[in-house]
């Protein structure tokens, strides 16, 4: 489920898994599966601090919030509208609150959520920066370092709920590798333990 992150320019805003059968995460209107997020991050990490690294990435994105839908509604079962309405008929909220875990196998139904999403959005290409003043730039999102890190650590947890069995996909493990082995004080502290 997504959280509320505090943004420097939007303030509060949306950030995360919203179903546990799908990888792809959403942030606002932006919508990316979580290996590209974690690719991103790997990059990131394999620069080194002592200028602003900005590359250009392409994300889905629903700019009407109708189309993007009522997660809430869904979850309940009881209003399925938008993109998220549409998964959410296809991958039901469990009845059963122990199954209410994040599928590390979720990169499986890609195909199938993708062929759904691009009848609700658009490609956009964004900007993804980390800047040696401690920001980072998500688009027009802007965190500073420590919600930054914040991200970086729900996608590690497979957000809320958790990822199933405490099993990680491959791509969300070579992330905190990546992390641990870089060389960028933006991700100091990063996995240290």
């Amino acid at each position: 489920m997504p959280l509320s992150f505090r943004s420097q320019s939007h303030g509060n805003i949306a950030f995360g898994f919203f179903n546990i059968e799908s990888d792809m995460l959403l942030l606002e209107h932006y919508f990316f599966f979580a290996d590209d997020f974690c690719e991103w991050i790997n990059q990131m990490a394999k620069e080194d601090d002592f200028e602003t690294k900005k590359f250009e990435v392409p994300v889905y994105y629903i700019a009407d919030s109708n189309d993007i839908g009522d997660l809430m509604g869904a979850i309940h079962g009881i209003r399925f509208t938008g993109f998220i309405g549409k998964i959410y008929t296809l991958f039901p909220f469990p009845d059963d609150p122990e199954a209410f875990k994040q599928n590390p196998d979720g990169f499986k139904t890609r195909d199938l959520v993708r062929s759904y999403i691009e009848s609700f959005s658009t490609i956009k290409n964004i900007a993804i920066e980390i800047n040696k003043d401690g920001q980072a730039r998500i688009g027009s999102y802007v965190f500073d370092k420590i919600v930054f890190h914040e991200l970086i650590e729900y996608v590690w947890k497979g957000g809320y709920p958790c990822w199933k069995d405490e099993i990680r996909p491959e791509y969300v493990m070579g992330m905190k590798e990546c992390i641990q082995k870089s060389h960028n004080t933006f991700f100091k502290g990063m996995f240290s333990y």
